[in-house]
Order: C-alpha cells, then sequence, then structure tokens
C-alpha cells in the first residue's frame, strides 16, 4: 500500500505533533545511531527494541505513532523519510542501524538483514542465529536496504544495517504488541537485545 503522505511536511499539516506522533531524542555516542522510524502504533514493538539496543551509550531517534488507530497514516518509506531531527542525527553519525516491524504473517519469526554494511549484517545476523533466531535477507527488494538514500546507509559512512522484524518475531519478545503489552517484555525480548550489543558496544 502507498503511503498517505509522501513526506514528513505534508504529514505535518495534516496530523497534530504530541497527539498523533511524536518524535523521541536520545543523543550518544556519534559513531552509531539506533534509528525507528515507524515507532509507537506503526510497527508496534520497534521503538521498544530500538531503544533497548541503543541503551545508554549509543544515539537513539524513533518517530512514532500515538493514534488509536490508523498509525499506518505516519508511514514515510524510508527513502523518503525526511523529519529534521531525525536528517540531523544522521549527518553526525558515523553509521546508522535502522530498525523496521515487518508485517507478512508467512515470514513466521524470521528476522531479516540489510543494508549496504555486509560485513556488520553478517556479524549481527551471527550473534542473532546463536540467540536462536531465524535470520534471512529478505526476498522483497524493496525491503532489503539497498538504497543510497535508505536511512540506514544515510550516516556519514554512506553504509548501515537495516533490520526488518516480522510481526512473529515481535510477537514473542512482548506480552503482546498492544500498548500496554509493549511495556512487559519477555525473555526473547532481552536475549535479541544482548546479541545486538554484543556486536554494536
Amino acid at each position: 500500500m502507498a503511503d498517505k503522505y509522501p513526506n514528513f511536511r505534508t504529514l505535518a499539516r495534516h496530523e497534530r505533533a504530541g497527539v498523533d506522533y511524536r518524535f523521541v531524542l536520545r543523543l550518544g555516542l556519534p559513531a552509531l545511531a539506533v534509528v525507528t522510524p515507524h515507532g509507537g502504533g506503526i510497527e508496534p514493538g520497534t521503538s521498544e527494541v530500538a531503544d533497548a539496543v541503543a541503551g545508554e551509550d549509543l544515539s537513539f531517534y524513533a518517530f512514532e505513532g500515538l493514534k488509536a488507530k490508523d498509525n499506518g497514516d505516519l508511514h514515510i518509506t524510508s527513502t523518503r523519510f525526511d523529519e529534521p531531527t531525525c536528517l540531523a542525527l544522521l549527518k553526525s553519525s558515523t553509521t546508522v542501524l535502522t530498525i523496521h516491524g515487518e508485517h507478512s504473517e508467512a515470514d513466521g519469526e524470521g528476522v531479516f538483514v540489510g543494508g549496504r554494511d555486509a560485513a556488520q549484517g553478517r556479524r549481527l545476523g551471527a550473534a542473532l542465529r546463536a540467540k536462536g533466531f531465524v535470520v534471512a535477507r529478505h526476498a522483497d527488494p524493496n525491503l532489503q536496504g539497498l538504497e543510497p538514500a535508505n536511512l540506514c546507509n544515510r550516516g556519514q559512512s554512506g553504509q548501515g544495517v537495516q533490520l526488518e522484524l516480522s510481526r512473529a518475531v515481535r510477537l514473542t519478545m512482548f506480552e503482546s504488541l498492544s500498548r500496554r503489552g509493549r511495556t512487559r517484555p519477555t525473555a526473547r525480548f532481552r536475549a535479541f537485545v544482548a546479541a545486538l550489543r554484543g556486536v554494536l558496544v
């Protein structure tokens, strides 16, 4: 389905900041930013994962949907995502890791690794496999994060990593994907975060 809004400026004209959406920014070491452009209710669970992976030492950014329904209206695809605070963070970061939610139920508990930094992607994938996660490259070229304009590749290095988490794997990380359920992470969530931080930090 095509995005409702082609860019952030258009979105901001029709949606209410602080009511329908918000962004969260926490600055850390400039070497790496952990970013989720479709957090909150847009791709549930991605904000919580990215926040925990960043911890207190890495930079963290989330654009979050706050609406009671229709948060999908707030989705701006990664090659066109242009919220100014996010762009400023990317410009000041050496490299970027983006966390996304993938919705195909047929993909099971997959974690799909993409982005132009293939070496780092392999290291992260190996760490996740060691924790029992199923890791693969997504079959859809549009979900492989290889475009230079993709958020994960817009850091100073021009190469980053994109992780697409299937809905099924996100369901194992929380009591549920409701707003309340996402405040109650599981051991699976903790294993995922530990695997990534073991490589990144």
